[in-house]
Parts: C-alpha cells; sequence; structure tokens
C-alpha cells in the first residue's frame, strides 16, 4: 500500500511528543513490510524540507498555520491522481476533514480530542477554532474508519456523535526497556513526571503534593522530566512553595535517561487533565514503577486503580499527596503494586499495535 499520513508535527520537530512517538513506530513497521508510507507535517526552524526516517518520507509542507490548507490542498491533488492508496489523518490537534476531500479512503487515527481543554492549552482564539473543527468530526467522517487508541477516546467520540461501529481501538505499544526493575524497597523517595510542561499537564498540582508531603520527608525529591511553556511558571511556583532545592527540572532527556530515572523512581505521577492514552504510565510500570495519576480519560485506561496505582480526583494535591505517601511508606504495598505494574505493561507491544493497524488499512482498500 501507498500511505500517506497527516499529522501536524513528525519526531523531530522540537515539540513532538506520545502521538508522533505513536505514529512512527506503527509506520516504519509498515514500511518493513514493505508498504511505501510519506508523513507530511509541518516545518520548524532547522528542518530540512524533506527526509527519510527509518524508511518513512517526512515531508515539511509550511508552518502552522499555513500547514494545514496547504496540507489539505496537497492531499486532495495528490489522491484525485492516484498518488497514495490510503490516507491516515491524525486528530490529536485541528482536525483535517480529510474525507471531505480526498478521493481515497481515509482512516482517522484518533489520539484524543480537546473540547475544552484547548483553552488551557492555547489562546483563544486558536483554541476556538480547535473546538469548532472538532465539531465537524461526526459529519466529515460519517461515512469513514476511525482507530481509537484507548477506550476513553472511542467513548469521546461517540459522546460528539460518531458511529461507535466505525471506530476499533487500537491500544499503542512501548518499547521495552533495557534495564531491568529494582525491588521498590530499594528506590529512593522520589517522585517523577515525564511528560511535556504544558498548563493542561497539570504539573502543578504534583508539586503541591510535594509541598504538603515535604516537612515529613526530608529526603523526598521530585524529578520533573520534559520540556514546554510552563516549565518558567513552574520553577516559580516550586520557590513559592518552598521545595524548589528538592525539585530537579532535567528537560528534554532521552529514552535512556528517562528510563533511568523512572527505574530510581518510587511513583510515576501523572497529573493530567486529559490523556489520548497514558504511555507514560506504561512506560513506568515496564520498570516496576507504580503511577498516582488523575482520573481523566486515558489515564484510567493504563492505570488499574488499587492494583498497578491510584486515581485521584483531577486538581486534588491532597489526595495525590495520600496516596503518593501510601507507596513511599509501605514497602508491601508498592512491592504489590510494582510487580501488578510490570505484568501489566507486558501487554503492549509496537508489532501487534502495527499489525492491527495494517489490518484496518488492508480492509479499507480492499473495500474500496
Amino acid at each position: 500500500m501507498r500511505v500517506l499520513v497527516l499529522n501536524e508535527r513528525d519526531p523531530e520537530h522540537p515539540r513532538a511528543g506520545g502521538a508522533e512517538t505513536h505514529v512512527h513506530e506503527i509506520f516504519r513497521r509498515l514500511v518493513d513490510r514493505g508498504h511505501a508510507v510519506t508523513l507530511r507535517s509541518s516545518g520548524f526552524p532547522g528542518g530540512a524540507a524533506s527526509c527519510e526516517r527509518d524508511g518513512v518520507r517526512i515531508e515539511r509542507t509550511a508552518g502552522v498555520p499555513g500547514y494545514y490548507p496547504r496540507a489539505a490542498w496537497r492531499c486532495a491533488r495528490d489522491t484525485r491522481a492516484g498518488r497514495f492508496d490510503v490516507v491516515v489523518e491524525c486528530l490529536n490537534k485541528l482536525p483535517f476533514l480529510a474525507p471531505l476531500y480526498a478521493t481515497c479512503p481515509v482512516l482517522g487515527l484518533c489520539h484524543h480530542l480537546f473540547g475544552a481543554t484547548a483553552f488551557l492549552q492555547a489562546p483563544w482564539p486558536i483554541a476556538a477554532a480547535t473546538w469548532c473543527a472538532e465539531r465537524a468530526i461526526p459529519f466529515a467522517y460519517r461515512r469513514a474508519r476511525l482507530v481509537a487508541i484507548s477506550d476513553s477516546t472511542r467513548d469521546d467520540l461517540v459522546a460528539r456523535g460518531v458511529d461507535a461501529a466505525r471506530i476499533e481501538v487500537q491500544p499503542p505499544g512501548i518499547a521495552r526497556p533495557a534495564l531491568a526493575a529494582r525491588p521498590i524497597a530499594e528506590r529512593e523517595p522520589l517522585l517523577v513526571y515525564v511528560g511535556r510542561l504544558e498548563a493542561y499537564k497539570r504539573v502543578d498540582v504534583l508539586l503541591r503534593a510535594a509541598a504538603l508531603l515535604a516537612p515529613s520527608r526530608p529526603d523526598l525529591r521530585v524529578a520533573v522530566l520534559g520540556r514546554g511553556a510552563s516549565r518558567e511558571r513552574l520553577e516559580r511556583e516550586a520557590s513559592a512553595l518552598g521545595i524548589r532545592d528538592r525539585v530537579v527540572f532535567t528537560g528534554f532527556v532521552s529514552d535512556a535517561e528517562r528510563d533511568s530515572w523512572l527505574a530510581r523512581a518510587r511513583v510515576c505521577v501523572c497529573p493530567s487533565t486529559k490523556e489520548g492514552f497514558g504511555l507514560t504510565v506504561v512506560e513506568a510500570n515496564a520498570l516496576g514503577t507504580p503511577n498516582v495519576a488523575t482520573d481523566a480519560p486515558g489515564l484510567r485506561d493504563t492505570v488499574r486503580d488499587g492494583e498497578t496505582g491510584y486515581l485521584v480526583p483531577e486538581g486534588d494535591a491532597d489526595a495525590l499527596a495520600a496516596r503518593a505517601a501510601r507507596l513511599l511508606d509501605d514497602d508491601a504495598l508498592a512491592g504489590r503494586m510494582s510487580r501488578a505494574a510490570l505484568a501489566w505493561s507486558g501487554g503492549f507491544d509496537w508489532d501487534r499495535a502495527s499489525h492491527a493497524m495494517e489490518r484496518s488499512l488492508a480492509r479499507l482498500v480492499a473495500e474500496r
């Protein structure tokens, strides 16, 4: 198959995140099986107009916001010319609404939709445009197929009016860590966050919880792994809470560095208001690290409450601190959750996920 993938960012983009990891891991495996994959993404300073990564051809068409109309125009032109057999539109930022103009089958790969959380992430004109564009998805996709990466994302689509019969859930995989899981009782009193530093990720809730725990735990430390627009604000908040000397902001780290931090940590904390899928939850689980996370879409798909970690109400620093305290103080409880987390992570595999995607695309092309 000749596959065109539309996603605003490619894996080399400075703001690439979990969605870009997911897309690349899936489609590089399809290339290995003989398919031709072209990813059209937005440009960024220093990014070449085109390149190849693991066999996937990356074409950067323009910077945002010019990228979206240009990507749509080129998709319409190239599908009319018969250059692709199928289009995969990634629904995780502004929708492309490709079924309205592509002349070959379109599959929507939905990581998550923003809804009202767009207003926590972007200036209001951009947020409003995203919110309005998402409302067109049920109409645009009324005859198309979609893949959701979690039950929460599927439920969100159905609640917006998408036919459930047209949605298939395909969870992503994870890269197996090179490190072995350490016994939980040998770990540091360390809380780790992994992800982008954006307002909707609510890293401030972690900082407030750490401030509640700090007076009775002089050796408590917090590691914030990732980059984003909120870093300076979060550093100021840590100072205002009196815990700046306990918090390290690492910036971007490699997968190996991330795994090193998670292998040392007693708890991985995920306080986000919404995720498509809690990928960092499962990555922590693969190192035997339990989680305390928000009871929110995406995270409730990956944290088995009371078994591999805990779910707490959104924005509730007291509840987060109380649950983290149990994992910090009770070796037997933390050890049980660590073992359960390790077992749970074994069910997430990139090869399995890529085969599921390949079957979905082949079915679409065959129906055509």
